[in-house]
């Protein structure tokens, strides 16, 4: 269907009194069987499926407002709106509606909605005209009009009649041109009537009256009876704020009249709803709805309005980026970016898509690469606020957009590592700014948002990019204030744990905080990158210096970042500590803090608690090794006791183990001789015969793999044990038997402190497997580091 004059946006208001968006389509008027009356059918332009299905009820109350919007309700607290694009199809429809309901289409409501409260007295209402009966609009009946308006409030149905007979009889007109007279006299009784009224008719929350009440001819004077406040001393000058104070700014002028006018009307009623009228009460807040809705529909115009000017845009974003432009030209363009991006949070999700998508085309990546860097601090402000939108709008086109910089740029000014720079640079003391870029930092290399549908090497490739590229820019400051850490056995015993390197300034901590909240952010989500990374740079020895820190957070991040390592029971990692004796620092922050019962002793507990219990035995065999003596004397919890506990079951598991293979082995000799004895003494020479031809293959096989195993172990075995030369290896047939055995192996050699080269005989299989049931050992570990 390609009649413009019947395409529709579907809308319904939400639970939160906003508008969502259903979709775009073409509506028709036609008579449904299955509802047994003329109904509104909307169909998606996309695919032609319903986006709408609404019988026409003659007890329905449709308005009409702003000439292409037809609103109703259907249930309760169920809203719809039909947003036409052109005024001709709302008319054509609105005129089916009246036609259904038999109503004049010069009306813009259908119906007088009677609520529930009201529904039981209807019968006791007498018939009476369709208004109600408005004073003469003169000075001395202003009282008389202030205390109609305000008492029709409670009442919906006398709300929708004053409605009617204030449009009907152009009051709000004559109304304005009292307040001039008034205003002109000096009348403050008067004023102040007025300002009854005004906010009175406000509060009825009808688009109809908005629609004059907020016309260029009116506004102002709307305005201006609203600064006579009763409750106020002095009125308030909102007018000459509007007018003076308030300028409204044209980076590029704006040629489109409508679009002029329609953002001039947005800003001053916006401004009424925020600064004018007072907070609503409980029973006045649902009156303001409509005037919600007017400043919806009207940002959703002005955005699709210039959004539709690429000309206007394109301006915009040239002179943006042209170095010619002068810094407070350039300001201004950057401060109108981040308002049309504030605008364009309105639309709704499939809208909001084809905006940023025109930015993006328009170049508002590399536009934000030089704003960013720039020394103004508002124009950086604006454009992170900027940033932020597209980041959040869609991750993927900024990381598209990055990775394919390098091949044009250096890396110093790659859009990843101005933001890095900004944040690292924060002036505020706070740092505001550096905590939004951070989180946004985190949006962008999070695993999570990376769309493997579409492309399967995303991933992949970003991260390859950003540890390439920019890490090195994010861990600078880290490694810079890290660079020349003192033996920590220097400090004396019981000094203050200040180290000179480790940063006082409190700015300089709360940055390196940030930093390593992404470090730890980093190692939880990127496996291979991050590891690679902090075994090249020993970033993790770099790390534990922060725990010198006079500021406990700091030495906490720094702990929690080797809390997310081991947490991760990744052996690699496991072996880079205790290569590096890395436990030492957070053992001498643990003893530095004393008997003190604070977060860092609790946190530095858990974190060996952590290890006790997943029973990580390489650590263990550390800790225990080099540190217990330090630890002993702990005895408020069991933690260090557990580990000592668990050190000691692995060395007698051990033990068990070394001592029953020396005893498998010597027992093999005696179990050979019984064996050959009993075989000849076996006069049934068949079943043996059968028996052993069907072992054969896989004893031989087994016997082969073992000697294979323990050749290079056999030179070495322990006491008077000497191995069997190969002639003793029996193997005997005649025509009636044929006896196979093979003969047992050396023992393997023992090993100070762990099992290895351990031989899986072929006859002691099931003494072994029985032996393990019994003692319930867990299975076998990787061998424990020495």
């Amino acid at each position: 269907m390609s009649d413009t004059r019947r395409r529709v946006k579907v809308y319904t208001l939400n639970e939160d009194r906003q508008w969502d968006d259903r979709g775009t389509g073409h509506v028709s008027s036609t008579f449904v069987e299955r509802l047994k009356g003329t109904s509104l059918l909307v169909r998606a332009e996309s695919d032609g499926s319903l986006l709408l299905e609404s019988k026409i009820s003659p007890n329905t109350a449709y308005q009409k407002q702003q000439d292409t919007l037809i609103v109703w309700s259907e249930a309760d607290n169920y809203d719809l709106a039909l947003s036409f694009q052109e005024k001709a199809g709302c008319d054509e429809i609105w005129e089916k509606i009246c036609e259904v309901q038999g109503k004049d289409p010069a009306l813009d409501i259908t119906q007088d909605p009677i609520d529930e409260s009201e529904e039981e007295r209807t019968d006791e209402i007498p018939e009476t005209s369709h208004l109600v009966e408005l004073p003469p609009c003169e000075l001395g009946r202003l009282e008389e009009i202030a205390d109609l308006v305000t008492s029709v409030l409670s009442s919906p149905i006398r709300r929708e009649k004053l409605a009617l007979a204030l449009m009907n009889e152009d009051y709000i007109k004559k109304l304005l041109g009292l307040f001039r007279v008034c205003e002109d006299l000096d009348n403050r009784e008067g004023l102040h009537h007025l300002y009854e009224i005004v906010r009175g008719v406000l509060f009825l929350n009808k688009a109809a009256l908005f629609e004059v009440m907020f016309s260029d001819d009116c506004i102002m004077d709307v305005v201006g009876c609203l600064e006579y406040d009763p409750a106020l001393v002095q009125p308030k000058r909102h007018r000459e704020f509007l007018t003076k104070t308030a300028k409204f700014k044209e980076v590029i002028p704006i040629t489109d009249s409508e679009l002029r006018q329609k953002i001039h009307q947005t800003y001053r009623v916006q401004y009424i709803q925020d600064i004018i009228l007072p907070t609503p009460s409980l029973f006045e807040e649902n009156f303001l709805s409509t005037l919600n809705s007017f400043l919806f529909f009207n940002k959703v115009e002005i955005v699709s309005m210039l959004q539709e000017d690429e000309k206007f845009l394109t301006e915009v974003f040239a002179q943006l980026t042209d170095e010619a432009t002068d810094d407070s030209k350039r300001r201004e363009l950057v401060n109108f970016v981040k308002e049309f991006c504030a605008f364009s949070q309105t639309l709704q999700p499939q809208n909001r898509d084809a905006f940023f998508k025109t930015l993006a085309n328009l170049g508002i990546l590399p536009a934000l690469e030089i704003v960013m860097g720039m020394d103004d601090l508002q124009v950086r402000a604006a454009a992170t606020d900027i940033f932020s939108y597209l980041v959040e709008f869609s991750p993927s086109m900024v990381r598209e957009f990055v990775m394919q910089e390098p091949q044009q740029t250096d890396d110093d000014v790659l859009l990843i590592n101005v933001v890095i720079k900004q944040m690292i640079c924060d002036s505020d003391p706070e740092l505001g700014g550096a905590v939004q870029l951070m989180g946004l930092l985190r949006t962008l290399i999070d695993p999570e948002n990376m769309l493997a549908s579409t492309n399967k090497t995303e991933k992949t490739e970003f991260l390859s990019f950003f540890y390439k590229y920019c890490m090195h820019v994010l861990t600078a400051p880290l490694l810079a204030n890290t660079a020349h850490d003192k033996n920590s056995k220097e400090l004396q015993e019981g000094s203050a744990k200040i180290n000179p390197v480790c940063p006082d300034n409190f700015q300089t901590a709360q940055l390196l905080a940030l930093i390593l909240e992404l470090l730890t952010f980093c190692v939880e989500h990127h496996t291979y990158h991050i590891k690679t990374y902090i075994m090249n740079k020993d970033l993790l020895r770099r790390v534990l210096v922060l725990m010198n820190s006079k500021h406990t957070f700091l030495a906490l991040c720094a702990l929690r970042f080797m809390r997310r390592i081991i947490g991760l029971k990744d052996e690699y990692y496991n072996r880079y500590i205790i290569k590096g004796n890395l436990f030492e620092p957070v053992i001498n922050a643990l003893l530095d803090n004393g008997t003190r019962y604070n977060l860092l002793n609790s946190a530095i507990i858990e974190l060996f608690e952590f290890i006790k219990v997943e029973d990580i035995k390489s650590l263990i065999a550390h800790i225990v090794d080099n540190f217990y003596k330090a630890l002993e004397s702990i005895e408020y919890v069991q933690t260090f006791k557990g580990l000592k506990g668990r050190y000691e079951q692995e060395k007698d598991r051990q033990s068990q183990r070394l001592s029953r293979y020396r005893r498998d082995a010597r027992s093999m000799d005696e179990d050979e001789e019984l064996w050959f004895n009993d075989d000849e003494d076996d006069d049934d020479g068949e079943p043996v015969e059968k028996r052993m031809e069907d072992d054969f293959s896989d004893s031989y096989g087994k016997y082969m793999e073992a000697k294979k195993g323990a050749a290079n172990g056999a030179n070495g075995a322990n006491g008077g044990k000497t191995g069997i030369p190969p002639s003793s290896a029996a193997v005997s047939s005649n025509s009636s038997t044929s006896s196979l055995k093979a003969v047992s192996l050396p023992a393997t050699p023992v090993v100070k402190t762990a099992v290895v080269g351990l031989v899986d005989y072929p006859d002691d299989e099931d003494d072994e497997e029985e032996d393990e049931e019994e003692e319930q050992t867990p299975r076998k570990r990787p061998r424990l580091s020495s």
